[in-house]
Order: structure tokens, then C-alpha cells, then sequence
């Protein structure tokens, strides 16, 4: 199905972002929806795109956003709360949906998109748990036949923008220690380009048909080993130190009242699951994903473009012999 008119949720963020700029090329008419116009300026250039105003908490508001458009997509989630007990996972997670959903019936929009989490439900993070109260909300609308859905759980998202490899970056090059909760944990790392082309494959389908597709990248990392390697492609000289669960857990209490909350208990509980797959829905949209190691190298600064270098010279120098 192509020229769609699709509304975004979400599409100013890291992810969203890249897919408004892929489905605007895909042909279809997007149309980013924001609390803060202004937070979307660099995407209201994009041909096919247009930013509106709306708040996402206002029934009204959303249901008359939604008007006119053929597919909703939900991009919306936090990683934390400002308070503590679930309220603003809730919020943002679960309520949210609920919203969308009644909004979706009201404006006749038929077609839904989910962005959720591995793990979605598991555990007792507040964080992963509203994310399964909310795909349960998805999957009944599909049953009871209001909406045609879908559902993506990604692992951790990379790209030259994201809040992840950016954040170990940065406190990498500020400090000369740097103390790792959960240090064994494991993630199957995605790239972002290979989530736009999920969403892309999945828009085309005539049916949704409430699948839900998991994201995973081709390569599986502990925690540690993804920190120590990105300290290594910087060029740092840093120790990276792994922690036992008893002070990773008083870590994550200690920093639920640092501003902004960096780490917090609620992502310690998260990080008690494994982030990596357990049926890649790569592979049922025949997309062959990139690993973390391929890819982010190219914008990991001087010392990751040196060793490409390096590489390219052997391969070069290797390739050269071979030919005699």
C-alpha cells in the first residue's frame, strides 16, 4: 500500500526522526504531531511532511489530529519517570495508548503501530510492565476489531544520534572510571536504519494482522563488553568496572534523585532480563540486520576512521599479492 496518509506520534525523536524521512520518501503524506511545533522545525522541511500541533493527553485534541489520516503510529516512550511508583510509565506508556486507541475509532483511523520493548510485561521495572499493559490494550483492539495493528519490540537502538552509545560516549570521555550495574546483561544492539526499514516493509503489508515483531541486531553484547569496545573504537584509556548486584542496586537507588536520572532502581530492573531476542522479527520481514560492530564505527570519531583505514590497507595490500 503506498501514498498513505500517516500520523506519527513520537516523530521528533531519535526514531522518529529517521522514519518520518524514510516513509515521506517512501510517497506517503506523514504529518508529526507535537506538544512543541518548534521541537519539529528540521522535519517540517522534509517534502510530504507537516508538523501539527496537538496535546496527546486531550481526547479532543488527538481525536481531531488524527482525522483524515490512514495509519497512526505511536512512537512515545520514556525510560524513566520524575517521580517514583509507575505513575509517569503509566502515563506515558499506558494511558497514552488507551487515548490513541479511542481516538484512532473515533477519527476512523483503521490502522495502528505500536512501538513497545523487548520484555514488554516481564519482570517488575515499572518500565517494562506498563509497556505490556499497553500492548495488551493493542492486541484487544485488534481481537474485539476496532483497529488492524502491529507491534515492534526492539532491543537497544543505535545511531549517530541516539541516546545510547552518545551517553556511554559522554561519560567516558568526563570521567576516568566508570562503574557498570548489571555488567553481564546482554542486548542484541538494532540499528536505526534497520527499525525505519521494519516499519517500512510492515506499512505496505494489506493487513496488519496484530503481529508482533521483535527487533533484534546480529550481534549479542554484554553490557561490559559493549562499554569496553566503544571506549576502545574512542581511543580512551578508561577503566570500566563491573559491579555486584548489591551495589548495583544501591547505585540505581542513589541516582533516583540525581536530576535527570542517568540510571535509576527502575533500570536496574530492567536490566535483569537479557534485551535480546527470542524470534527475530528481522527475519520474517526478510531483512538482514546490521551489528553494532559494522556500523557504528563510521561516526565513533578519529580513532574508529583510523582503524577503518588501517583495514582497508590490509585488505588493499592483501588483495594486491593475491592479483601477482
Amino acid at each position: 500500500m503506498s501514498g498513505q496518509r500517516i500520523f506519527i506520534l513520537g516523530g521528533s525523536g531519535f526514531v522518529g526522526s529517521h522514519l518520518v524521512r524514510r516513509l515521506a520518501a517512501d510517497g506517503h503524506a506523514v504529518t508529526v504531531a507535537t506538544r512543541h511545533a518548534p521541537s519539529a522545525r528540521s522535519l517540517s522541511v522534509v517534502p510530504g511532511v507537516s508538523i501539527r500541533q496537538c496535546r496527546p493527553h486531550d481526547l479532543d485534541s488527538l481525536t481531531a489530529s488524527l482525522e483524515g489520516h490512514d495509519l497512526a503510529i505511536n512512537l512515545v516512550g520514556i525510560l524513566n519517570e520524575r517521580g517514583f511508583g509507575g505513575k509517569g510509565f503509566r502515563r506515558a506508556h499506558v494511558e497514552l495508548v488507551e487515548k490513541m486507541i479511542i481516538g484512532c475509532d473515533a477519527a476512523r483511523v483503521r490502522r495502528f503501530i505500536q512501538m513497545s520493548s523487548i520484555n514488554a510485561g516481564q519482570g517488575s521495572s515499572h518500565y517494562l510492565q506498563s509497556r505490556g499493559q499497553a500492548e495488551q490494550l493493542v492486541l484487544k483492539a485488534q481481537t474485539d476489531g476496532l483497529l488492524d495493528t502491529a507491534i515492534f519490540r526492539p532491543s537497544t537502538i543505535f545511531g549517530p544520534d541516539d541516546s545510547f552509545l552518545n551517553r556511554f560516549a559522554s561519560l567516558l570521555r568526563i570521567s576516568p572510571l566508570l562503574p557498570l550495574a548489571r555488567p553481564e546483561a546482554r542486548f542484541a544492539p538494532v540499528y536505526v536504519g534497520d527499525v525505519v526499514e521494519a516499519f517500512s516493509r510492515v506499512i505496505q503489508a494489506e493487513r496488519l494482522g496484530g503481529e508482533v515483531y521483535e527487533l533484534c541486531g546480529a550481534e549479542v553484547w554484554s553490557l561490559k563488553e559493549l562499554v569496553v569496545w566503544l571506549r576502545d573504537q574512542l581511543g580512551l584509556r578508561r577503566w570500566v568496572i563491573g559491579l555486584p548486584d548489591w551495589l548495583g542496586r544501591l547505585q540505581g537507588l542513589a541516582f533516583d534523585f540525581v536530576p535527570g536520572k542517568p540510571f535509576s532502581s527502575d533500570n536496574y530492573k530492567s536490566l535483569l532480563l537479557d534485551s535480546v531476542c527470542s524470534d527475530n522479527g528481522f527475519l520474517r520481514l526478510d531483512i538482514q540486520p546490521w551489528g553494532m560492530s559494522q556500523m557504528a564505527p563510521s561516526w565513533l570519531g578519529e580513532a574508529g576512521r583510523q582503524r577503518r583505514y588501517q583495514a582497508y590497507r590490509s585488505q588493499a595490500g592483501r588483495g594486491d599479492r593475491g592479483s601477482r
